[in-house]
């Protein structure tokens, strides 16, 4: 048997799904208060100044904070259900599927957030290692429940969960520079769905 990692953003999907869950789950005010809020950052990030794991935090702090969990696992099943499926690229789910058939075990391994991909995994019956959110009293912090899902905690959280001995070959997907940590692990990789030996 094999293992199969996939980055979600930009491999399964055409594009970043963080700002459109955002723009989805968050309250129209909290929206308007975080553009004035996280302005000076928003341009830092534009200028290169600031790095785009610090732009999902500070995001994700300002719109999160004090949501219900209830309310939020609702976005979460309404943003998969609704809006994922028109951004999934076709050739990826067969290449999902032609993994699954083979009896390997396929890994979405993502920054984003568990509260839409939890739902969209178990549909199409894969494994999900990814960002979430922490919880206290029913309530969302608008902090990350560990580290964000990203570069090298990716490869991190893979080899915690899976015992890469155990596999005849690993074939990891990815798209952009935060995948690469997890592509070096892989026997088998894609960048950008070209395959590539370095």
């Amino acid at each position: 048997m094999n293992l199969a990692l996939f980055d979600f953003d930009g491999t399964i999907t055409t594009r970043e799904t963080f700002v459109d869950f955002i723009n989805l789950a968050v309250p129209p005010n909290k929206l308007f208060l975080g553009k004035i809020l996280l302005a000076p950052l928003v341009l830092g990030y534009k200028l290169g100044l600031v790095s785009v794991h610090t732009i999902r935090w500070a995001v994700a702090r300002v719109g999160f904070h004090g949501m219900t969990q209830a309310d939020a696992e609702s976005a979460g099943a309404k943003f998969s259900n609704e809006f994922l499926p028109g951004l999934i690229r076709e050739h990826a789910i067969e290449k999902m599927r032609w993994h699954q058939t083979r009896g390997d075990t396929v890994v979405v391994v993502s920054a984003g957030f568990d509260l839409y991909l939890r739902h969209w995994c178990q549909r199409h019956g894969v494994e999900l290692i990814c960002s979430s959110f922490e919880i206290e009293k029913g309530k969302l912090t608008g902090r990350y429940l560990g580290k964000q899902c990203v570069g090298k905690e990716k490869t991190r959280r893979i080899l915690e969960r899976y015992d890469n001995k155990s596999f005849a070959i690993a074939y990891a997907y990815g798209c952009t520079p935060e995948d690469l940590d997890m592509l070096g692990i892989a026997d088998t990789k894609y960048y950008g769905w070209q395959e590539v030996t370095c």
